[in-house]
């Protein structure tokens, strides 16, 4: 169901003037923004002042040692991830939000930009407000001279991942927010200055990622230049060489809207939220972001999948049926191996996201009848009893990247070492939008407290 807040908005407005409604479809982002911010800043306050002292939770020595897994300790607006329903931004589960946020112009969608301005602004953003913010991505969409004279300096061997958070770094040469500080800015002005800087690097992504692509995998081929009337992802694919695939585009279009954001304790969300709370600048929280996204235990899920994927298809032959894939599984399994794509750090039902490109798969001819779209399937048929018979794994069931990988080399785009750059592209939505409001509520300098082995015995014991 769409929450209440969506409800009484979507009737408000049913019931508005033609005149209101018209005046509310041409706000700008920032003119939305200015509005929504006193609101969350009062709420803020309130719950600071009435309730700073209650409990959320107790701290339990395997959340210390734990990675801090499940510890209820960090402010993320954004949105929320239930165990069972999946991730709902601001309130709006991925079903609703493919009911309600605008697709591109022809196709049937989420459009990334309609994904910022819902995590920007909890409000659901008009068809016009959605072309007028894919405009201005696109207005600011080329990278500077600098840049691109140093991203073509990389050698072909430097790992895409690399690149990009090299690149995004040194986008902070032009920092609205770094240069505003220096002057002396105050502190009500910290977000205005960090949402400059969040749509500059969100609209010069796309340039800086497809430039990467282009200089590992296809050198010497000339980048297309951004197209004002196309979104961001219509540009992302062109700059690609993909333009002309527009099933692959509306895929990329799905793809980084759904990405866009998954709570704040994942580990590109929260270092981008950490290196924030120092004030470092958008570029350099970011980049610290994309270096934790490059990690094998975050960002690499989804070519880990599709190798395992293209082994067992291989090793299986042409005849795969359902008792060969069960007796795959069980060999990785006793293997001491994990199954790629299956369990889930929170969740404990499947992936909302799996389900939503599954029926991307089921509504394209193509992927139908694709051989590794259709051992996905079978997988899923079979590896959740399987997992669940193996008894060790708190999720049994697909997430995220048990399709997502194997979708884009179905398309053509086979570079595995990429996928993660696509990845990058896509978080920044959430993680940037977050250090915007980490600004516009004040939030303080990160600052856990850490314990020896030693200490906590010691804690124990008194206790």
């Amino acid at each position: 169901m769409l929450s209440r807040s969506i409800l009484s908005r979507q009737a408000c407005l049913r019931k508005s003037s033609h005149f209101s409604q018209r005046f509310a479809s041409t706000k700008s982002l920032r003119e939305t923004l200015q509005e929504v911010i006193p609101a969350k800043q009062e709420q803020l306050k309130k719950l600071k002042t009435e309730h700073g002292q209650a409990v959320l939770g107790d701290v339990k020595v395997d959340n210390v040692i734990g990675g801090m897994r499940g510890l209820k300790a960090m402010l993320w607006e954004a949105s929320v991830l239930d165990p069972i329903e999946g991730i709902r931004f601001h309130g709006l589960s991925i079903p609703d939000c493919q009911k309600v946020l605008p697709a591109a112009p022809g196709g049937k969608e989420i459009i990334p930009e309609s994904m910022l301005w819902l995590l920007l602004t909890g409000q659901v953003p008009t068809p016009e407000q959605t072309l007028a913010l894919s405009r201005e991505l696109a207005e600011k969409g080329e990278l500077p001279k600098f840049l691109e004279e140093l991203v073509d300096s990389f050698p072909r061997t430097l790992h895409p991942m690399t690149q990009l958070g090299m690149g995004v770094a040194a986008l902070n040469h032009d920092s609205s927010f770094q240069a505003a500080y220096e002057r002396g800015m105050k502190k009500p002005e910290y977000w205005s200055h960090t949402l400059e800087d969040c749509i500059n690097l969100i609209a010069r992504l796309p340039a800086l990622a497809a430039r990467i692509y282009r200089n590992v995998y296809k050198p010497g081929t000339d980048l297309a230049p951004i197209d004002k009337n196309l979104d961001l992802v219509g540009n992302y694919s062109n700059l690609l060489g993909y333009g002309d695939n527009h099933s692959l585009t509306e895929y990329l279009r799905l793809y980084i809207a759904l990405h866009g954001d998954h709570e704040g304790g994942n580990a590109s969300a929260h270092t981008a939220h950490l290196v924030g709370s120092t004030l470092s600048d958008p570029y350099l929280s970011y980049s610290a972001a994309l270096f934790a996204l490059a990690g094998p235990l975050h960002g690499l899920a989804n070519q880990e999948v599709l190798r395992w994927q293209m082994a067992m298809q291989k090793e299986l032959g042409n005849d795969i049926t359902h008792e060969k894939i069960k007796e795959y599984l069980w060999k990785t399994l006793k293997s001491g191996q994990v199954v790629p794509g299956y369990g889930h750090g929170v969740l404990r039902n499947p992936d909302p996201r799996f389900i939503a490109l599954q029926e991307f798969c089921e509504s394209r001819p193509e992927l139908k009848s694709s051989p590794i779209i259709d051992l996905v399937n079978k997988t899923f048929q079979v590896a959740p009893d399987v997992l669940k018979e193996h008894g060790k794994t708190k999720n049994p069931y697909p997430n995220v990247d048990a399709t997502s990988g194997c979708v884009l080399y179905h398309y053509g785009l086979t570079e595995f070492k990429y996928y993660t750059v696509i990845f990058g592209v896509s978080r920044a939505l959430g993680a940037l939008t977050q250090l915007v409001w980490a600004r516009a509520l004040g939030l303080p300098l990160e600052r856990p407290k850490s314990l020896s082995m030693d200490a906590i015995e010691k804690l124990i014991k008194n206790a």
